[in-house]
């Protein structure tokens, strides 16, 4: 028996990713206590994902409704199974980087990074061989970011032609000496553990500094999911606040399945301690305003667009990632998805209920 451990097993990444394992033959053990509700509100519930995995996996996937923050109870479970474990894949967070990330970093920390060590524990004590995946995020690199040579132009920022980053931002890029937040500083916490339970402790660890991940089944809202949140607005004739930047912001999106498929890769083959810049790249990337457009243009509707001139505390300008590492490990892998692709699909799925919303 192979044992995959999900945590957010509910949320877009952790619910693509038991499904991805249970076709591959895992059993899927979940952790989600649907606490994206509390951080973002009843619209953000993933109770729906969870009851759908429950149906659509059966006996492959086991839900616990679990606190990520509850060491005795996870314990427990891993204990149960021990070295069936193959693989834990950590996708439990508090991800949003809005006015409740400053709220309470001591919450927010346990969370993102207490929970991180106590689960990086287990899998050192009762799953050694374990592969540990880690979602991390690019705000590990606080407002670094903002201090490349970018240049405005109609729609988006963009980096100077010819900069080192010009393909994307590698790994090489510094954490240090810059404004994370308190988001950014958690997660960083977590990032840094992750590594140093690879490089010291020979678990096959990696963590992916992803960006926007994207894909239908994703509760979004408006602290966390953009493209979901901005066709959502579309479709249900919502006005929608373009914060700081002018909406020239630029981010690297990547489809979940595109991620779920890296997972598998590293899966396979994995280099511990390994930190991985894993995004659309130059090939899916969008600014704010860009992504209105394409919202615009596929549903139809004209949207009641406004600015806010008061930009997010540490918001990155301009992000795109470079693959180059990953894919130079892994060759077969690159992304598949687009943001003009990625939006359809996102509207195709969910225009009925949203259009029934308007």
């Amino acid at each position: 028996m192979s044992i995959a451990i999900v945590t957010g097993s509910a949320g877009l990444v952790g619910s693509e990713t038991a499904r991805a394992l249970a076709a591959a033959g895992m059993d899927v053990v979940g952790v989600d206590n649907d606490m994206r509700a509390v951080f973002f509100g009843a619209d953000a519930s993933t109770k729906t994902n969870r009851d759908r995995l429950i149906a659509e996996l059966g006996h492959r996937y086991t839900h616990h409704d679990t606190d990520i923050r509850d060491r005795p109870a996870l314990e427990a479970l891993f204990r149960r199974y021990g070295r069936d474990i193959a693989v834990v894949v950590h996708a439990a967070a508090q991800p949003g980087h809005a006015q409740w990330s400053t709220g309470d970093p001591v919450e927010e920390f346990e969370i993102n990074a207490v929970a991180t060590l106590g689960l990086l524990e287990l899998t050192r004590a009762w799953c050694p061989d374990a592969a540990f995946l880690f979602c991390s995020t690019n705000k590990v690199y606080g407002d670094r970011p903002n201090r490349l040579p970018l240049l405005e132009t109609a729609t988006r920022w963009e980096i100077a032609p010819g900069h080192e980053y010009a393909d994307g931002v590698t790994e090489s890029m510094s954490v240090d000496q810059s404004l994370h937040t308190s988001l950014g500083m958690s997660k960083l916490s977590a990032d840094v553990l992750v590594q140093e339970y690879g490089i010291h402790h020979g678990i096959a660890t990696a963590s992916f500094r992803n960006c926007v991940i994207a894909g239908a089944a994703q509760s979004a809202s408006k602290s966390h999911g953009m493209l979901g949140y901005i066709m959502k607005c579309a479709a249900s004739r919502d006005p929608f606040t373009a914060i700081g930047h002018g909406g020239k912001q630029v981010r690297d999106v990547m489809h979940v399945h595109d991620l779920v498929r890296a997972f598998q890769e590293v899966i396979r083959s994995p280099f511990p301690g390994a930190v991985y810049n894993v995004g659309g790249g130059r090939a899916s990337n969008c600014s704010v305003l860009e992504a209105v457009r394409l919202a615009e243009e596929i549903s139809g509707n004209p949207m009641d667009l406004s600015h806010s001139d008061d930009s997010r505390v540490g918001d990155h300008i301009w992000w795109v990632g470079s693959n180059e590492l990953f894919q130079q490990r892994y060759p077969n892998w690159s992304p598949r998805y687009d943001v003009a692709t990625m939006m359809r699909e996102i509207y195709e799925r969910n225009r009925a209920e949203w259009s029934a919303a308007a």
